[in-house]
């Protein structure tokens, strides 16, 4: 579980950093971008790790059809991380689409994985997003929406994110249980 909660900090503190310590961040010039995305690849491989290696103890058993709202939130989840909240129109006013659709993919896993690993897992990461919010909008209060889409590119990324989310359900099995019921 060590493995798990640093995994989990240090992605926070990846992301936190360009925000909360601008001059530092601003030293470091391009050495910077480099720097996070060593701890982000290290904070990922420790989240891996950590939660491949937790004991299981279990907080609560999903029931069957919990998959259901899982499956619907995690397309939400890849719909709200496309490029549709700029291309489209149905998300164009909304801030932060992809740090809400991270925030959908967390949630719908902690709903359908109640054990204690699970909610460090899912649980921070979904803190972390809500965080990232507050933090983006405190540093950059002004902001205003880019030029609305259509609703056509917004179906044309519905049906994009089907497709990844059927991609993606084949790599889950890969590395651990089929998303879709049976």
């Amino acid at each position: 579980m060590i493995l798990l909660v640093l995994g989990v900090l240090l992605w926070a503190g990846a992301h936190f950093f360009k925000r909360l310590m601008p001059d530092a961040r601003a030293k470091m010039g391009d050495a910077g971008k480099g720097a996070v995305t060593v701890a982000l690849v290290i904070s990922i491989v420790l989240m891996v790790i950590g939660y491949r290696s937790a004991e299981v103890i279990d907080l609560w058993i999903a029931p069957g059809w919990m998959v259901h709202v899982n499956n619907f939130l995690v397309l939400v989840a890849i719909f709200m991380m496309s490029p549709a909240p700029k291309k489209g129109k149905t998300l164009n006013g909304m801030r932060h689409p992809m740090l809400a659709g991270f925030r959908a993919w967390a949630f719908a896993h902690i709903l359908v994985n109640g054990d204690v690993a699970s909610l460090i897992l899912f649980g921070g990461l979904f803190v972390w997003a809500l965080l990232e919010v507050v933090i983006i909008n405190k540093s950059e209060p002004e902001w205003t929406p880019g030029p609305a889409g259509s609703y056509a590119k917004d179906g044309m990324f519905l049906v994009a994110s089907l497709v990844l989310m059927a991609v993606i359900g084949y790599i889950h099995y890969w590395v651990g249980p089929w998303p879709y019921p049976v």
